[in-house]
C-alpha cells in the first residue's frame, strides 16, 4: 500500500540527511577516527613524521558500522621521510584524507615539514602542516516524499544542488622520541577553517527571482594527544606495545587504548577499548618492506543493534634511505607499527 511505503521511504530519507546534512552550521568532531592510528600517528600530529631513516608509507581504508545505510566510509594515506639540510635533519610529510557520510563529502590534504632537534636523551620534532580542507555536499540527491505528512518536501534550508566548496587548513604539533617511547601533542584545524558553499537559486513560485543560497561549514578545532612504546619481554621473541589517543574538540572528548603484542618482529596481535564506543582486535603483519594491517570494532552502545561493526585495513611500504655516514641523529627508532 502507498501508505505502507511512505515511512520507509522517509526513513531513508531522514537517514541521509541526519549523516550528510549535519555539514552545514553544524558543530561536530571533524577529523575521520582510525583505530589503528599508531600506523599512521602523521594522520593527527605533523610533527610525527622522519622518525626512522626510512622513506614510511601507509594507506588504508575503514568502513564505519557495515550494516547501517549512509555510514561513514574513510580512506586515508599519509607518506613521510627524513631529509638532511647541511648538519640538519628535518621531516616532510604528505597526508591526504577522504570521507564520504551520506550525502556529505570531505577531502583533505596536508603538506608536512618538522624541525628536528636533540635534547634529554631523545629527538624532538616540532612541526607543521598546511593544506587544503574540501566539502562537499549532493543536494541533488536529496529526497523528501512531497505527500508526507510530518516533512516538508521543498526544505529550504537544505540545498537541491551538488556543492561544494574548499578553505585554507593549518595543523601544528611536538612529537618527542625516545629509543623507549613516544609521545606527541598536536592541534588540527588551528585557524578553524570556514568553507563557504554556494547554491545557484532555481527559478521561484510564480515568476519569483531566484535568489542564490549560501551554506558554511566549520572545521572545528581538535586537540591530540598520543603515546606508546615498546617494551621487551626478557628472554623471549615478544615484545608489548601500549599506546594512548586521547581527542577533544573542547567540547566532547574521548580516549582509547590499545594494547599489542609483537613476536618475531613479524606479526603483531592485540586489543584496544575507545571509550563509551567500542572493544577494538587488531592483527598486523610485516614481510620485509611490507606492512598490512587489520582491525574489527565491536561498539558497546545501542548502535550495535543496528551495526555488525566496523572494518579497517592498512596497507604500507617502507624503504631504507641513505642519510650519510656522517648523520649524528641516527640511532634506533620506536617502532610505531
Amino acid at each position: 500500500m502507498e501508505h505502507g511505503n511512505r515511512p520507509t521511504a522517509c526513513r531513508k530519507a531522514l537517514a541521509a540527511l541526519i549523516l550528510g546534512a549535519t555539514a552545514f552550521g553544524a558543530a561536530a568532531q571533524t577529523d575521520a577516527q582510525f583505530s589503528q592510528y599508531y600506523e599512521v600517528p602523521s594522520f593527527y600530529n605533523p610533527a610525527a613524521i622522519g622518525q626512522s631513516d626510512n622513506l614510511r608509507i601507509r594507506g588504508g581504508a575503514r568502513l564505519q558500522w557495515v550494516g547501517i545505510d549512509n555510514a561513514p566510509q574513510t580512506f586515508a594515506g599519509v607518506a613521510d621521510m627524513p631529509v638532511k639540510i647541511g648538519s640538519k635533519r628535518i621531516g616532510v610529510g604528505l597526508m591526504l584524507n577522504q570521507e564520504s557520510q551520506g550525502l556529505y563529502k570531505s577531502l583533505n590534504i596536508d603538506a608536512q615539514i618538522g624541525y628536528k632537534f636533540r635534547k634529554f636523551g631523545g629527538e624532538w620534532t616540532v612541526g607543521l602542516g598546511i593544506g587544503l580542507y574540501d566539502q562537499a555536499f549532493k543536494g541533488s540527491e536529496v529526497y523528501i516524499p512531497d505527500d508526507d505528512d510530518y516533512h516538508q518536501g521543498t526544505d529550504q534550508g537544505l540545498p537541491t544542488s551538488d556543492i561544494h566548496g574548499t578553505g585554507l587548513d593549518l595543523g601544528a604539533g611536538i612529537w618527542y622520541r625516545h629509543p623507549k617511547f613516544y609521545a606527541g601533542i598536536s592541534c588540527t584545524h588551528i585557524n578553524s577553517p570556514t568553507v563557504s558553499m554556494t547554491a545557484e537559486g532555481g527559478g521561484g513560485a510564480s515568476g519569483a527571482e531566484s535568489v542564490d543560497r549560501k551554506y558554511t561549514f566549520t572545521a572545528d578545532r581538535t586537540l591530540y594527544f598520543m603515546a606508546g612504546g615498546n617494551i621487551p619481554i626478557k628472554n623471549t621473541l615478544f615484545e608489548i606495545a601500549p599506546s594512548l589517543l586521547v581527542k577533544s574538540d573542547f567540547t566532547f572528548t574521548t580516549a582509547e587504548i590499545t594494547a599489542r603484542a609483537r613476536y618475531r618482529k613479524f606479526i603483531s596481535f592485540g586489543v584496544g577499548y575507545r571509550w563509551n564506543d567500542a572493544i577494538i582486535a587488531t592483527v598486523s603483519a610485516e614481510i620485509k618492506n611490507f606492512f598490512i594491517g587489520y582491525s574489527f570494532d565491536y561498539a558497546t552502545t545501542a548502535i550495535n543493534r543496528a551495526s555488525s561493526g566496523s572494518h579497517e585495513i592498512f596497507v604500507g611500504y617502507s624503504m631504507k634511505l641513505d642519510l650519510g655516514e656522517k648523520n649524528k641523529n641516527r640511532h634506533k627508532s620506536v617502532r610505531l607499527m
